[in-house]
Formats: structure tokens, sequence, C-alpha cells
């Protein structure tokens, strides 16, 4: 394969991936990042001695990156070092009203007792279910790239999906084993990284749990961009190079396939085989002839998007109490929220939202004596997005902030900067300005999803959180090393 040459869009976890799993075989590989830092949305900036993650903060799966660096017979430590959270993470259901998740099990289970005496069976039993989906699907399902149904023609695959209730949904799931209010709340929780509702969410993705309580919730010292870093000094390790400030502005084709790229400063390179780790839409709609497009705009349109975000990077110039490293606000009723996310868009009214105080673990990240906050608030995709509206809602979150946590914030805030959907769209060319990718309801599943392979352009491959597997940072390691291996297979013959 040394004479192939591959170039792949963009530096996020799927480009990273798939690039150095394809130098790896032997390919001459470069990857081409539009913006200054790689990463994606897993990008950092630094501002007044505090260093911000701008995107993903929660470290789930430690297992998938494992067999990612272990690919390259590397581990994770050989490039960060990982911290186990305990508690894993606060959540906030009203004033004077706080659960704080243990890490361990037993530990999880007596709160839970606490809220509905006898469920620590109810738990063991879930969790064993939630155990087979995780093993089975983490380990095979999401590694199939889902270009034809024959790759599930088989019969105790069959039997194993009937097993994994992925003709249920996670909401009546869960009420089969629980009743009290906040334990289903807390189980819900994980699905949101989805970009649905409990109620349109596949049962199968209970997996989510088994993640969140058996395997735990990590950090990686420094910031979750230490493992872009790691990725990057794996992928130079194996021969890839690495251009920033690259951004590719048109994709040349002819004679059934792709040829060449231009770029924004004029530059045109070659290849002879191109990986799409940019925005799907952005390249099926906008980098291509038209003739070459996969989906037509109505297509698009038809799509159900997880959501945006409006995101607050704040440094605070004292030491905060109440807060832990992960905290989540379920102080308000989340069906009117969840209603103005997937079935009215619009603003909610009373939105609820997500903290991250890395600094409670990592005081690296933070000046001496400050914190570093994260705030996040899942928003409908395409909604518009003006400075007025973002500063209502960090009035209106930072009302309740204050409150539950007993504190004056505000007065002490020395950095501030807000990013929502306008800024996706600037930064990623994120269709409608999401921030996740593309939801995982059942018509949007394996080979329901935007295909891998261009459909008329023979060496035109994509990968990332709007194609399979779907949505967040393990799927989107995945989803590399599967068209990696695709492309392998093809000029392989």
């Amino acid at each position: 394969m040394g004479s192939k040459e591959v170039i792949v869009i963009g530096s996020g976890f799927s480009g990273l991936s798939s690039a150095t799993h394809l130098a790896a075989e032997g390919f001459k590989v470069t990857i081409l990042e539009k913006n200054e830092v790689f990463g994606g949305r897993a990008r950092k900036f630094t501002s007044n001695g505090f260093t911000f993650d701008m995107g993903p903060s929660w470290y789930w799966m430690p297992d998938v990156f494992d067999r990612y660096f272990g690919n390259f017979g590397k581990k994770t430590s050989d490039y960060y070092e990982l911290i186990r959270l305990d508690p894993s993470y606060a959540v906030f259901f009203g004033e004077n009203d706080i659960m704080n998740i243990p890490a361990n099990l037993d530990e999880f289970k007596l709160a839970l007792e606490n809220l509905e005496p006898g469920v620590s069976e109810k738990l063991d039993e879930f969790l064993e279910q939630a155990a087979f989906k995780y093993q089975r699907g983490i380990y095979d399902l999401v590694h199939r790239p889902s270009l034809s149904l024959m790759e599930f023609a088989d019969l105790k695959l069959f039997r194993d999906v009937l097993r994994m209730d992925i003709f249920q949904s996670m909401s009546s799931h869960i009420r089969k084993y629980f009743k009290n209010d906040k334990i289903i709340r807390l189980m819900e929780f994980p699905v949101l990284f989805l970009g649905e509702t409990a109620q349109n969410i596949p049962a199968l993705y209970s997996l989510m749990n088994y993640a969140d309580i058996a395997l735990g919730t990590w950090y990686p010292k420094g910031g979750m961009h230490k493992i872009i870093e790691g990725m990057v000094s794996l992928a130079e390790e194996q021969g890839v190079v690495l251009r920033n400030n690259a951004e590719v502005v048109k994709i040349t084709a002819a004679e059934g396939k792709a040829k060449s790229v231009q770029l924004a400063n004029g530059e045109e390179l070659q290849f002879d085989v191109l990986v799409a780790s940019a925005d799907y839409h952005h390249v099926d709609k906008h980098l291509l002839d038209p003739k070459y497009s996969n989906y037509s705009d109505k297509y698009w349109d038809k799509r159900v998007l997880a959501p945006s975000s409006l995101l607050f990077y704040l440094g605070v110039n004292k030491r905060l109490k109440n807060l832990l490293h992960h905290n989540l606000f379920f102080d308000e009723p989340l069906e009117p929220h969840a209603d103005a996310i997937y079935s009215n868009p619009r603003w909610p009214e009373k939105p609820l939202f997500y903290v991250s105080v890395p600094s409670v673990t990592d005081p690296s990240v933070a000046p001496e004596g400050m914190e570093n906050l994260f705030l996040l608030i899942p928003l409908a995709p395409d909604l518009e997005d003006n400075e007025a509206t973002r500063r209502k809602y960090f009035g209106l979150i930072m009302d309740r902030l204050e409150k539950h946590t007993g504190q004056d914030i505000r007065t002490h805030i020395i950095y501030n900067r807000s990013y929502a959907h306008s800024d996706f769209k600037k930064d990623y060319h994120a269709f409608k300005g999401n921030a996740y990718g593309l939801a995982n309801t059942l018509k949007q599943t394996a080979i329901l999803k935007p295909s891998l392979r261009n459909k008329k352009l023979t060496n035109l491959y994509y990968t990332g959180q709007l194609t399979v597997p779907g949505p967040g940072v393990p799927p989107s390691l995945i989803s590399g090393e599967v068209v990696a291996k695709e492309i392998s297979k093809q000029l392989r013959g």
C-alpha cells in the first residue's frame, strides 16, 4: 500500500483514527484540518491562564480507548494519565436535593435503596442485560460497516438483536425495572448523548447505563484534549502528515473517482483515496459537484439530528463549593425542554443544563485558587442564535446555579466566552449547527444511516458522527477504524 496516497479531511476523533489505521497498513496519509488546532470538536483553547476543552467532557467506555491504542501496540498511559472520578457526578433535582453518584457499585445500590427499597435486585437484572448489549454492541455490531443487510444475515445475531430490545424504547424498558422518578431520570440521562428522548431511543442503548455504572466516569489529566494530543502523536509515529489551517473548499471528480481537493489558499492536492471526516452534509452538498452527491436536500432535511448546544466557558477568580467535576441540573421538568428540542423546536423556557468544573479534579487547567467552568444547554438545531439570546440564557442558568450551590459566582467571573449554533457552523460547517451528529433513532440505525461510501465515486469514504456507528467519542474512534478496514479490503481486492 506504500504507493497509495490517502487524504483525510478533518482531524477529529474519526479522522485521526482512520488516518492512523490506514498509515499502519502502509498508506501515505495526509490529514487536512480547517482550523488551527487539531481535534475537531475536541479542540482546546487557553486564555487568562485557563485551559478549556471546547467540546467533549465525559470520558466513558475506557475499554474502547484501550482497544484503539492497543491496535498499535500502545496503551493510553503512554500518552495521558487517567483519573477515575468518585463520585462520578452530581445530580441536582431541586433546592437542597442533590444526589452524588458514587463510583462504587455497592454504594450506588445503597443510594438507590434509599429512594426505592428492594431496587438492588432489579438493578442487577438491568445491568446484566445491559452488559450483554454492551459486549455484543460495542465489540461486534458497531464494527460492521452497514453497507448491506447481508452483514446481519446471521441466525445467532438475529436472536441476539431480539435480546437487545432494539424494537422497545428506553423509556418503557427502564420502567420495567424502576418505579422511583429520580431513578428513572438517572437511568434515562445517558441517552441524552444519543440525540433523542428515551421514548424514541431503542432500549439497546441501556448499554450506556452499563458504561456509566459499571465502567465508570474518567478524566484524562490535563483535559480531554490530551486524548487528541495522544492520537496526534500516535498518528505522526505511524507516518501521518498533519496540516492545519488547510480548509478544503472543493472536491473534483471524473470517471467515477474523486481526483483532487482544492484548498482555500488555492493549492490543489491529488490522492488515490479520500476520507471525509468533516461534516458529511457539507461534503455531500457543498464540496462535491451535485451529480456526485449521495443524498438529496429532501433526504437531509428529513434526518433527525442530535441537539445543538449553547456553551459557556468561564474563568472564576475563586474556588467554588458544592460542585463536583460533572454536575447535571435536573431541577426543572425534562418534558418541556425535550419538546423544545425534538417536537416543537424553540428556545426552551426552563432549560435543563450541565456544568463541568474540571479544576475540581485537575488544578492545572486554572490559575491557582481559581476555577474553570464549562456550561452546556442542549438545544434544537437550526435555531436563530444571537448575542441577546445568549445573554438571556446565561442569566437564567446562572440564577439557578448560584441558588442551588449557595454562592455568588457572577461577580467573580474574569473570563466568559459563549459558543452556539453559528459557531458550530463557522468552525465545523455543522449541518444546522448541530453539536453531536445524527440521532440514534431506530430509523437511523446501521444501514439506515448515511452510507460510509460514496455511491458514485469508488474512492470517497465518510467517517464520523453523521454516519455509522453514530455520535459520541467512542463511536467516532470506531468509525475511523471501520472505514480504514473497508478501504484496505477494497484496495486489496
